[in-house]
């Protein structure tokens, strides 16, 4: 029990950014929080954590030992989790928060299915398309697309993302097939907002480049080019969860398909409890079974 509460202090800290927080968190004095850190290093032999009156810094070796740490702890809430999934019901309120477009066409849906499977669940669905701080804006999972940047959460991959060029077939018609990245120089390309170019993977060699594209139309709403590929003005990069639709009836067409770039990952994080309650286990196991059938998206 002292090595389980000495791990749980040092993740606790590591993840909230000082003693106080952690020992709020946890009910405790920070006397004893910082009791049970100087005990883990003493038992490993090694710093982990370094503590100034100001901050507190990761060592090398205490990254390392966090990550470990995390997935512990993860892995000890969800086998209790996974025991009492046949003696307990979910309650309490459930704060999620997704991005923008992605958030409205495929996670709201499945709140629905959700809250009917767990009627005592209160949920609040927030989407935006900054990137939410988690622990201070009181957030149990938020779900996120591409690569992951805060390695003081713990992540779930739900499925993974496809995205493509994509055009309106009159368009296609009026200015040609482009057969290659090169080929962009010569077409009318949506962008979005200041985006650095579009990615694309060599059939041949699988190296992965991003192509600079230039045209008339410019805009930082995923939406609005959307908008206006259906209406012919150009060529868009867009993901599948956006036009696949599109693509299954025929107002848009994607080119370029042997150049895809590698899927992007889709993931529920959260920050890392002792337990994670039993709303948000259910939760990321609806997002993950559903996301995970290649059907669900074709579909869509």
């Amino acid at each position: 029990m002292d090595t389980f509460k000495q791990i749980s202090a040092f993740v606790n800290v590591s993840t909230r950014g000082s003693l106080s927080a952690a020992a709020r968190s946890e009910n405790v004095t920070p006397a004893i929080i910082g009791r049970r850190l100087d005990a883990l290093e003493a038992r490993l032999g090694v710093r982990l954590l370094i503590r100034t009156t100001r901050k507190l810094t990761l060592t090398f070796e205490g990254q390392a030992f966090l990550e470990d740490c995390q997935k512990v702890l993860n892995d000890l809430a969800n086998a209790e989790a996974a025991v009492s999934l046949g003696s307990l019901q979910a309650s309490g309120q459930l704060r999620v928060s997704a991005p923008s477009g992605f958030g409205r066409r495929h996670v709201a849906p499945l709140v629905g299915e959700f809250m009917l499977a767990n009627p005592e669940v209160r949920v609040n669905l927030n989407l935006s398309d900054r990137l939410v701080d988690l622990l201070n804006e009181n957030i149990d999972c938020a779900i996120r697309i591409g690569e992951l940047t805060d390695s003081s959460l713990v992540s779930v991959r739900l499925g993974e993302m496809r995205r493509m060029v994509v055009a309106s077939p009159a368009y296609l018609v009026a200015h040609g097939v482009p057969r290659e990245p090169a080929d962009l120089a010569q077409h009318n390309c949506l962008s979005l907002g200041q985006q650095r170019g579009w990615v694309f993977r060599d059939p041949d060699s699988d190296q992965v480049d991003t192509i600079k594209v230039g045209g008339s139309f410019e805009c930082n709403d995923g939406a609005v080019l959307h908008e206006w590929a259906l209406a012919g003005r150009g060529l868009a990069w867009r993901s599948l969860w956006e036009v696949g639709q599109d693509l299954k009836e025929g107002r848009l067409t994607s080119v370029l398909d042997a150049w895809q770039a590698p899927p992007m990952g889709i993931y529920a994080v959260f920050p890392q409890r002792r337990h994670l309650p039993l709303r948000v286990r259910l939760f990321i196991d609806l997002l993950k079974e559903t996301y995970s059938r290649a059907s669900y998206w074709e579909l869509r």
